[in-house]
């Protein structure tokens, strides 16, 4: 969901290692890969493409591996790779992997390592005992011999065990370490993992990566976890060789640059849903006003003032009645710091003016308050489905049919009621399908494959319609009923009236945004223009020299 995008926001990041990626994702070029040797299966679904492994108990032989059907592994992730890397460099398909470690993130590894084609070299203390946990064509030997024989070694143990390995300091000399340990608590040490393990072994290239990926994701694919594989390391040549094995794997590797990085990525697995706090508290704040709104009025006003009993409508009616309401106000605050921002621009005539913190991170957690909202909408779907299921709903449908019997009406039928129902539920509906559309194209996945024209058309334009469009349910629900006084329950107007406030104020902002003389004067501050600022001309005098006197006029 998206308004207005900050010109100056933060830009930059982690960057892809192995292919190109579009030009609004990010700025900096990846990293150029070897050229594959001949019949080497560098992306693509052809034969020699990379399949998943089978059975992973009894192992997957690199030839079989190779030879499986197609799936999600055999796809290339991310396009086409560059061929201008150095062609001395030896291809990672085929090459000697070693892991230090017999745990569960071992055992994932090295199947994942030996279904992609690599010859893996599993170091133990006790090889004997650990090798029947391992695929068949993975080799289980002690940690000494299997160090010898691989370039690049994954150290999948604890970092308190760290220093059992200094023993190994000899033979891991000019080796690649890849560090994927965690810790159990944010910022657990003064020092990362990845750091602790370079200190220790001062003669090898560490590499900080694949912690962010779960020993399922290893034994399962791409297909089922985060594609994304988080790197860092002082050694550029070093950070190459592991994203190329990353690839092979089926990850996409991201370059998180310097060794100094470990520490933020390896506290990222210990962070639960950090983008999400914000939304979800907001969510809960809304829902728990409403409700208490809705439960004066639907509950406690009509025991009060009539002595009847109305708490069987807290579970289904009370909520129903709330889920809607935080659902519509959610979405309004999507778009609202959108026009926020464009008063801001408008106010102060440039668009390299810092926005306030607050409105900083409102803008960044939209995605996260639309999702929420079409959370909300969807609940509100299946609670209304519910609504003639309950058996409350049923005895008063029995009461009506037998006061309207003993009263002798033989036709009730309400033209006008009919009308706001059949408006009110087909407009519903529509709002609730323009609503999925929205969180679709929010999934990575899908916003990955939409240029920035069609991702903004549909957020922005797709958003703005549902927003009009959820209003007019809004209002299709209340048609005249906000004008009659038996709805104002101990003064308390009804509870879609106060929803109105906040949508009707953006739809409102969004069309004067739309008149030609703002419009103008945005788009011209959007594209660089900014208030104050002239290009002074000064004009050459008759005599060939120039003259004193300026003429100044807006860019």
């Amino acid at each position: 969901m998206s308004g207005v995008r900050r010109a100056h926001g933060r830009e930059g990041g982690a960057r892809s290692l192995t292919s190109p990626v579009p030009a609004h994702r990010y700025r900096t070029a990846p990293l150029p890969l070897p050229p594959p040797r001949r019949g080497e299966h560098r992306g693509g679904t052809g034969k020699a493409g990379i399949r998943p492994c089978g059975d992973v108990r009894r192992g997957c032989p690199t030839r079989g591996a190779r030879r499986m059907s197609g799936g999600d592994m055999a796809k290339p992730l991310l396009g086409h790779r560059s061929t201008d890397g150095d062609a001395s460099v030896t291809p990672a398909t085929g090459r000697a992997i070693g892991v230090l470690g017999s745990g569960d993130f071992a055992r994932s590894l090295a199947i994942r390592l030996v279904c992609s084609g690599f010859k893996v070299v599993v170091g133990s203390r006790n090889p004997k005992r650990k090798a029947s946990l391992f695929p068949s064509a993975a080799e289980v030997s002690f940690q000494a011999e299997a160090v010898k024989k691989a370039d690049v070694i994954f150290v999948a143990v604890f970092r308190e065990h760290y220093s059992t390995l200094c023993d190994l300091a000899d033979v891991l000399v000019g080796k690649i370490l890849v560090d994927v340990s965690n810790n159990t608590e944010i910022n657990q040490s003064k020092e990362s993992n990845a750091e602790y393990l370079a200190s220790l072994f001062p003669a090898c290239t560490v590499v900080k990566g694949f912690n962010v990926v779960s020993a399922w994701t290893l034994q399962s694919g791409a297909r089922d976890g985060n594609k994304q594989v988080l790197i860092c390391s002082n050694n550029q040549e070093a950070k190459r060789t592991v994203a190329e094995i990353a690839q092979v794997m089926g990850f996409t590797p991201v370059d998180m640059g310097c060794m100094s990085s470990a520490c933020e990525i390896e506290n990222m697995p210990l962070r639960l849903l950090p983008a999400w706090k914000i939304p979800i508290f907001l969510s809960l704040g809304l829902f728990l006003c409403f409700f208490t709104y809705n439960l004066i009025r639907q509950v406690i006003h009509p025991y009060i003032r009539e002595q009847k009993n109305k708490l069987y409508k807290i579970p289904i009616e009370v909520v129903n009645t709330t889920l809607p309401c935080v659902a519509y106000v959610m979405l309004s605050l999507v778009y609202l710091p959108g026009v926020l921002a464009a008063c801001s621009q408008l106010y102060y005539g440039t668009k390299y003016r810092r926005f306030p913190d607050w409105l900083d991170q409102w803008l960044q957690h939209r995605k996260q308050i639309g999702l929420l909202s079409f959370f909300c909408a969807a609940l509100h779907a299946g609670y209304s489905f519910c609504l003639p299921l309950r058996r409350s709903h049923r005895y008063q449908l029995i009461e009506t049919a037998v006061k309207q019997a003993v009263e002798k009406k033989m036709n009730i039928w309400v033209e006008e009621e009919v009308w706001r129902m059949e408006i009110y539920i087909s407009v519903g509906i529509i709002a609730l399908g323009l609503l999925s559309l929205l969180a679709i194209t929010s999934l990575p996945s899908i916003a990955n494959s939409l240029n920035w024209r069609e991702f903004s058309f549909i957020q922005s334009t797709v958003g703005f319609i549902a927003l009009v469009i959820s209003t007019l349910h809004t209002l299709t629900y209340g048609w005249s009923r906000a004008f009659d006084e038996n709805q104002y329950k101990f003064y308390l107007p009804p509870t879609y009236t106060l929803t109105l406030l906040v949508p009707c104020t953006v739809i409102l902002a969004k069309v004067i945004f739309s008149l030609p003389c703002i419009q103008h004067r945005l788009l011209r501050i959007r594209r660089g223009w900014e208030k104050g600022r002239y290009v002074k001309f000064v004009l050459p005098s008759t005599t060939g020299e120039y003259s004193s006197g300026e003429t100044s006029s807006n860019v």
